[in-house]
């Protein structure tokens, strides 16, 4: 592993050939828990990763936009053939922002962490291609070379992870605590301080024995199919995953992707949704904000659907307006993420005072949940907002769900959409129907 000052640049030789498997996961049957993975079902993108040839970090939230701009200018020597599908070479996360109870569990991820694997399987439309990564220089292509015979040779045909049943979880979390923090909110909004403001609260999970992270993955892809599954280890083992339905971005030269996502109903009451006017007011905030944003950074070809739609998903449904732009030339990945991050979706309007108030109210280190992750390349760039999600080592996890207030709100109401929203990695953690004790 080399770690990279993020103004350093760095020439990269790579390799790649197909494989004869299916399933980027099956390699955990061989190579253990991947260092990254990433997966969206409905569009058959999936790839996994393992080992470290390089890491690029950021000690402080300044570095940010520099160390995306160096992911994207990645300088990358194929030998023989290019793939034209590859995603990333770059994985990782930012953290959410600013926080008032620093939670040195989230030390190891830091503010911000990117991976070249060693090793990356992606799907390609043909199957499976393995592609390997070293750094320029005497001794990098053999390197190459001898990692790509090592993934063909050790790996599984199929995802064969042993399954385990069901297990009982002992969970904590205070429904007063929040509650009360919800008015608060409401008084804040009565006032005129704020319009929306975004409350996150924390899940502490324990279950019997040491949490299996790639059959935790494995359902979580299953049991999601409309989300984007993701894993991120770091060194110390402390593991972030979940399975999010919200894009921050999708960056694809200059085009543009995004979305609004805001608005949330039990799945019985799908049809009403559109026709709340709390879920109304704040799914158009939403939409207004990254609008507004968007045309900053964009060429007047700005298109948004003409109505929200409804995004059904396993436990709930919310309410999503896409939106889609050109971007004006030289524009880069990092400057949308940072225009773009945090949307009204998981931080509030105004955006700076809904921030303060978080800082101020929340009592909640976010670490990565709500922040950006994904995969960055050289003009290419793909990030979703960690939501549904969890920080998992041993036999502990702390898992993350938020809702948004605005006026309306209701505090018992806001406490049963966060329960609804947590049982997306609760069932994956637990095998199947989530047990308390």
């Amino acid at each position: 592993m080399k770690t990279l000052n993020p103004v350093e640049g760095q020439r990269w030789v790579a390799g790649m050939m197909p494989l004869a498997a299916v399933d980027p996961l099956s390699g955990a049957d061989s190579l253990g828990v991947p260092t990254v993975y990433w997966e969206r079902p409905l569009e058959r993108e999936a790839a996994a990763g393992w080992g470290e040839a390089a890491v690029v970090v950021a000690s402080e939230s300044g570095q940010v936009p520099e160390v995306l701009n160096t992911l994207a200018a990645t300088s990358l020597r194929w030998l023989g053939e290019v793939p034209d599908n590859l995603p990333g070479p770059w994985f990782g996360g930012i953290r959410f922002g600013a926080t008032g109870l620093p939670d040195e569990a989230w030390a190891a991820h830091g503010v911000a962490r990117w991976t070249l694997p060693e090793v990356l399987v992606w799907r390609t439309a043909s199957g499976l291609s393995v592609a390997a990564f070293a750094p320029e220089g005497r001794g990098g292509e053999d390197l190459v070379r001898s990692r790509l015979e090592r993934v063909r040779a050790r790996f599984s045909a199929a995802y064969r992870h042993a399954r385990g049943g069901e297990v009982a979880l002992s969970l904590t979390s205070s429904r007063p605590e929040f509650e009360a923090r919800v008015e608060r909110a409401l008084e804040a909004i009565a006032s005129g301080q704020l319009q929306k403001v975004v409350l996150a609260r924390a899940v502490d999970v324990e279950g019997p024995a040491p949490f299996d992270v790639v059959e935790v993955l494995a359902r979580l892809r299953e049991q999601n199919p409309r989300c984007a599954t993701f894993l991120f280890r770091a060194p110390d083992g402390t593991c972030f995953l979940g399975a999010t339905p919200e894009t921050l971005c999708r960056v694809e030269g200059r085009v543009l992707e995004t979305e609004a996502l805001a608005g949330t109903a039990a799945p019985h009451l799908a049809e009403g949704l559109r026709g709340q006017d709390k879920d109304v007011r704040e799914h158009e905030a939403v939409v207004r904000y990254i609008l507004a944003t968007v045309r900053g950074l964009a060429t007047e070809d700005v298109r948004a659907d003409a109505e929200p739609r409804l995004l059904a998903l396993k436990n709930v449904v919310h309410l999503r307006t896409g939106i889609r732009a050109e971007l004006r030339e030289g524009v880069s990945a990092a400057q949308v993420v940072g225009a773009l991050h945090p949307t009204p979706a998981v931080g509030g309007t105004p955006r700076e005072r809904a921030l303060f108030f978080l800082v101020e109210h929340e009592g909640l280190d976010r670490g990565w949940y709500a922040g950006p992750v994904g995969w960055v390349g050289p003009g290419r760039a793909h990030l979703m907002v960690a939501l549904r999600s969890a920080r998992v080592r041993g036999s502990r996890a702390r898992l993350y769900v938020g809702c948004g207030i605005v006026a309306g709100s209701i505090a018992e109401a806001e406490w049963r959409e966060t329960e609804m929203k947590s049982l997306a990695v609760l069932r994956a953690l637990g095998g199947g129907d989530v047990g308390r004790q």
